[in-house]
Order: structure tokens, then sequence, then C-alpha cells
């Protein structure tokens, strides 16, 4: 080769754009791949909130049935591998801020008023993610409790 034509070379800029995005190209589909697949785990857990929540409805408008509770929570949402696990439970209490003590049913609360009658429903799936990484376990259970006064 000629010491120009190589000085020609080097001095060439033609190509570096098509270079960066070679380097770039897997950085950037990487951090796509982990998105999506998070994305997708928030969404899941979504469904399965949505999913108690539906069977705490249930209980509001039905009353207390545990068989049926549990099937308005797996009939909430087209997840497969969702169960009302641990299954419903009915229980009396007295409202106190943001618990509920345990009490008799129908007896009177320290802070006034009768103690109601309250049903736990609890709805849980798995999520396995695309890809192995590190401090995330996989499958990661989801759940979600939801907590209503039915009397």
């Amino acid at each position: 080769m000629r010491p120009s034509l190589i000085a020609a070379l080097a001095a060439s800029r033609s190509g570096i754009a098509a270079v960066e995005f070679a380097l770039t190209a897997p950085v950037l589909a990487a951090m796509m791949i982990v998105v999506a697949d998070f994305g997708m785990a928030a969404y899941q857990q979504m469904e399965v909130r949505n999913a108690a929540q539906a069977g705490a409805e249930y209980a509001v408008i039905k009353g207390w049935n545990s068989a049926a509770i549990s099937g308005a929570v797996t009939g909430a949402t087209g997840l497969t591998g969702l169960a009302a696990n641990p299954a419903p439970v009915q229980s009396c209490g007295c409202p106190t801020g943001t618990a509920i003590t345990a009490a008799t049913c129908n007896s009177t609360c320290a802070a006034g008023g009768t103690a109601g009658t309250y049903v736990t429903v609890s709805a849980q799936s798995s999520y396995s993610t695309l890809i192995a990484y590190p401090g995330v376990t996989s499958p990661m259970t989801l759940s979600a409790t939801s907590v209503v006064r039915i009397k």
C-alpha cells in the first residue's frame, strides 16, 4: 500500500456510526429484555392483587362461602397457577386504626360500636423470569391479601 492510501484510510470517518451501533445494540437489547421481564412480573402482581380484591368483593355481595370466594379469586383473571392460598378466612373483630383486633362477634368494641365480621382473602401465583438475574429468585411467589367487613 502506498503511504497516502494508508493516511487516507486512517483519516476516513465513514462507517463510524455502524461500528458504534454494533457496539451499543447488544447492550440496548439486553436492557429491553430486563425491562420487559420485570414489566411482565409487575403486570402479573397487579393481576394477583385484582384477584384477591375480586374475592373480597364476592364476599361483600354474596356473603361468606369459602369455596365460592376461592372460585371468585381463581376466576377473576386468566393467570394460570393462580390460587386462593391460604384459603379465605372469616373472623370477628374491632377496627383499631389500621388493624383489626380479634373480638367476639357482635360484642361491643373498646372504641365503641359493635365487633364486625371480616373476611380475609388471599391470592398467590408464581412468576418465572425469562433469564436468571443475580439476587433475584426464580420462580418468585407473587401474593396479595384483601380484608373486607361483611357484617
